[in-house]
């Protein structure tokens, strides 16, 4: 992604204006896991369908000890006022106020910097709109995952919550997450791990499946949410 952070960096340290004033990232952040997650424009249908999901699933990010923070390449005027027309259609009161704040991003400095930038999608200007971004940011403020939709494709909020669930788990213990995994799924023992250490680490077991080439690479354990 030219300009964007790579995985394993650390995110850039930014002031930005926003729905609720002015915030500096890592500030505003502290020593929660965040999550920015970028729109191409206000009072657009994608968007507000996002923003609108994004806030109903704002207490499953809460929960997850996840700060949440949207970015848009309008004014906070405009953020406000578009805030109302998520409320609405999300069947609440149209209030300027949404669970999380909206960056003003008018000038797309931020979308530049971040390497944000649909070349393929333009305004009626003939800007590029800023692509639907989703990065993750642990409390070590380095980036943990970057997700990077095109201007025309809604994301999937529950695969996100997903997808922190399972970055949060292998950041503590030393296990990773098969395809499609869900909380309290079986995961996965590292190749790394040798079997007697494997079964000190593991009280609740390991279980490995015999294949062909009778190499023993695939090892499950039990998954307990939240333990």
């Amino acid at each position: 992604m030219p300009g964007g952070i790579l995985l394993g960096e650390e995110f850039p340290d930014f002031k930005a204006d926003t729905t609720v004033g002015p915030i500096q990232l890592h500030s505003f952040f502290g020593d929660s896991w965040g999550i920015l997650f970028s729109h191409p424009k206000d009072y657009t249908p994608v968007c507000t369908t996002e923003l609108g999901q994004a806030a109903k699933l704002a207490p499953e990010f809460e929960k997850r000890n996840v700060k949440m923070l949207a970015l848009s390449v309008d004014s906070v005027e405009d953020h406000l006022g578009w805030c109302k027309d998520i409320n609405a259609y999300n069947g609440d009161e149209p209030t300027e106020k949404l669970p999380f704040p909206i960056i003003a991003d008018p000038n797309r400095d931020l979308a530049i910097k971040l390497g944000m930038l649909d070349p393929d999608e333009r305004d009626k200007e003939g800007m590029p709109l800023t692509a639907r971004c989703v990065f993750i940011i642990g409390p070590d403020k380095k980036m943990k995952l970057s997700i990077l939709y095109p201007a025309t494709t809604g994301r999937n909020f529950r695969e996100i919550l997903r997808v922190i669930d399972s970055l949060q788990l292998t950041s503590q213990k030393k296990v990773a997450t098969p395809v499609n995994w869900q909380p309290g799924e079986n995961c996965m023992v590292l190749p790394n791990i040798p079997e007697e250490e494997a079964s000190k680490l593991f009280p609740a077991g390991v279980y490995t499946k015999a294949l062909p080439s009778q190499k023993n690479y695939l090892r499950y354990t039990p998954h307990t949410p939240h333990s």
